[in-house]
């Protein structure tokens, strides 16, 4: 029988002031040698002198080092910090975290996330997005041994990239349905598990839009709750599938395209009422969910071209040729791409 192993963190902390329980955390874990604090320049104050201060006190004795991008630069640079040391905290948003759990599947090493956004699922997944000159990809490595995510600190981030993380969790709703048109004309792997939860999550962040509040602890005590959730899905089914399809696609191409691109989760937003749309389902029900979360749901919410939302959508299935969507393998016209955005009203 074919067998599968499944990542997924062995401890998870969410809540209020967690951060400052990070070296308790670190020493429970009992992970030989010592840290390595990855983090940003400006996450430096918010999270990462924390982070380093309370390793310190444990009795530890950490280093740190700042990345600015996701590129395979600041992996290397990460990574020949790793030869010195024997496991990396990521402590910063998307970026950061994705550079110090790529550098440490690279180097075999032990990751934990300590992420001060919660803008996206990345948090907690066996995915990472790195930027090369072709755009963003997205390559497998090891989920995190630990999530430390701090509410107060998340809380205290600018409400958009909360918003981001709700309207990226709501883009399962067309991921899951782009991966059973894979399964049905492609034969692509499925997992029933890893779907429900997804959908699950997605249905649970609807439900909970009137709770998502700004300056609010406990809103953002629930979203990362929710992007652990998702996170969690695309490790049972080995695969970003569970929360990657068609919209993500969409977004991916828009970066490439936009002269300043938005956050990821919104983008995958706008990209959900389009592909939903385009999958014949309830796209006015994903639209209202998203506007109820005060999420953008037009390019000119984020202050877009129209026309690289146009030019996004006739692109957007050569971001990754290997994974079927609704998009098909030709994408679709320009007329078309056209015809849909406004009729979704994003353009």
């Amino acid at each position: 029988m074919d067998s599968k192993t499944i990542q997924m963190p062995r401890e998870v902390h969410i809540g209020p002031n967690v951060i400052y329980e990070t070296g308790e955390i670190v020493r429970n874990l009992r992970l030989p040698g010592e840290p390595l604090v990855v983090t940003g320049n400006r996450t430096l104050k918010i999270g990462g002198k924390l982070v380093y201060d309370s390793l310190e006190e444990a009795g530890f004795n950490p280093e740190i080092i700042q990345v600015s991008d996701a590129t395979q630069k600041y992996v290397s640079k990460v990574e020949d910090k790793l030869a010195e040391n024997s496991f990396a905290l990521g402590v910063g948003g998307g970026k950061v975290i994705d550079v110090a759990k790529l550098a440490s599947t690279n180097k075999n090493s032990y990751f934990i996330s300590v992420p001060t956004t919660a803008s996206h699922d990345g948090i907690a997944s066996p995915m990472a997005s790195i930027k090369n000159s072709k755009g963003s990809v997205s390559v497998k490595a090891h989920a995190p041994m630990a999530l430390i995510a701090d509410s107060e600190i998340l809380k205290n981030a600018p409400f958009r990239f909360l918003v981001s993380g709700c309207a990226d969790i709501v883009s399962n709703y067309t991921a899951v349905k782009d991966w059973r048109l894979a399964q049905r004309l492609q034969n692509v792997s499925f997992s029933e598990s890893a779907a429900a939860l997804s959908l699950m999550t997605a249905k649970l962040i609807i439900d909970s839009a009137d709770s998502i509040k700004e300056g609010l602890e406990l809103s953002a005590r629930l979203v990362a709750k929710m992007l652990f959730s998702s996170g969690m899905a695309i490790s049972i089914a080995g695969s970003s599938r569970p929360a990657s399809g068609s919209e993500h696609l969409f977004s991916h191409a828009l970066d490439k395209i936009a002269k300043k691109p938005a956050l990821h989760g919104e983008q995958c937003g706008l990209g959900t009422i389009m592909m939903m749309n385009l999958q014949g389902g309830d796209w006015k029900f994903i639209r209202d969910a998203l506007k109820s979360m005060k999420a953008p749901t037009t390019a000119y919410d984020l202050d877009l071209d129209p026309e690289d939302i146009i030019d996004a959508l006739t692109m957007a299935h050569t971001i990754r040729p290997e994974r079927y969507t609704i998009l098909g393998d030709r994408g679709i016209s320009r007329d078309a791409a056209r015809n849909l955005a406004i009729k979704t009203g994003v353009i």
